[in-house]
């Protein structure tokens, strides 16, 4: 996946924002809360994005993935995928969407509603 194609996959999901922060970063958000960031390995391609515990312990020495910097050192599970050839297109896609229920479960009933995203 390229930026191009991680930014379209992140616009399209129901209630994001975005936001270019970070040193040229592509930041989405969904009720003002991160859920992808692109474009952090030195103006390259990299993609950061929030995982379960389990994932995060099982994918951190995948190859193509790492624990993101800044974020996963603060003691969050967050992964980033450092070389995009060596992750397929829909494996990405769906780290994206989860990264994405993820951040959505935890925002309140009343906000996940006004983003029309109350019944995912």
């Amino acid at each position: 996946m390229n930026r191009d194609g991680f930014n379209a996959f992140c616009g399209a999901m129901r209630g994001t924002s975005h936001v270019v922060q970070w040193g040229n970063s592509d930041v989405w958000k969904v009720g003002g809360k991160v859920f992808a960031v692109g474009g952090w390995k030195d103006g390259g391609d990299a993609y950061s994005f929030k995982v379960t515990e389990m994932v995060f312990d099982l994918m951190r020495d995948a190859p193509g993935y790492r624990p993101a910097p800044y974020l996963a050192s603060r003691g969050m599970t967050w992964l980033q995928v450092h070389d995009p050839a060596q992750v397929p297109d829909d494996e990405m896609r769906q780290n994206l969407e989860v990264s994405y229920e993820l951040v959505a479960a935890k925002l309140t009933r009343k906000l996940r509603a006004e983003l029309g995203i109350e019944g995912d």
